[in-house]
């Protein structure tokens, strides 16, 4: 079975600033001021790709994420446990649907969206289950979106607590293959050694794009 990416878009803050978060300026400031940092990612690359070729719009979105809305789940907890109480606002943003929901609205995508976890923390299987609608011939191509914030520093003696940048990517999955398009040979020797994490994935992509 073969994919192939046809658009690709990247961002990762600065090792000076994990923190850093896109500016957005896109997208009505009212609506941008309660956004976190994995969902601001989620729209920056989705954006790029909207904002290359607008047919992209039209596409269907998913989003793959390992930890989600981790900064502003820890907030929720932070308040039931000092507070006993949630603001609602709070708690409706802290979903893990919330990066490809608030994309959808802010670039006005009407194709609808689905979140994925990578079970087992094994991102391979979050790239498999995004493209299975691509896969099957159910669509020619959809985007697929992967980004994950900066981990509070309250996790730093959690199993799984990692220092590594912010990050997030998006790309359009295709059936077709077409001019300058990276293939993805998902029954190839190297499929293993690619996908399971999304850092080694993002490697790949951008040996891809030099050779």
């Amino acid at each position: 079975m073969k994919l192939f990416v046809t658009k690709f878009a990247k961002y990762q803050p600065s090792l000076e600033n994990p923190a850093e978060q896109p500016k957005l300026e896109y997208v009505d400031s009212l609506f941008r001021r309660r956004l976190s940092q994995v969902t601001r990612m989620t729209i920056e690359v989705v954006h790029e790709l909207v904002e290359s070729e607008s047919e992209n719009a039209a596409l269907k979105l998913v989003f793959a994420s390992f930890r989600g809305e981790i900064a502003r789940q820890l907030k929720i907890n932070k308040g039931l446990v000092e507070d006993a109480d949630v603001m609602p606002a709070q708690f409706s943003l802290s979903v893990f649907n919330t990066p490809p929901a608030a994309t959808t609205i802010a670039l006005g995508m009407k194709a609808g969206y689905t979140a994925i976890y990578p079970s087992e923390d094994n991102f391979a299987s979050a790239l498999v289950a995004a493209s299975s609608s691509v896969l099957c011939g159910a669509e020619k191509k959809i985007i697929f979106a992967y980004a994950d914030e900066k981990i509070p520093e309250e996790y730093a003696n959690c199993k799984g607590y990692s220092e590594e940048l912010p990050l997030a990517f998006a790309c359009v999955l295709s059936s077709e293959k077409s001019d300058g398009a990276r293939e993805i040979d998902l029954d190839g020797e190297n499929w293993k050694k690619i996908s399971q994490t999304p850092r080694e994935f993002l490697s790949f992509m951008q040996k891809a794009a030099l050779s």
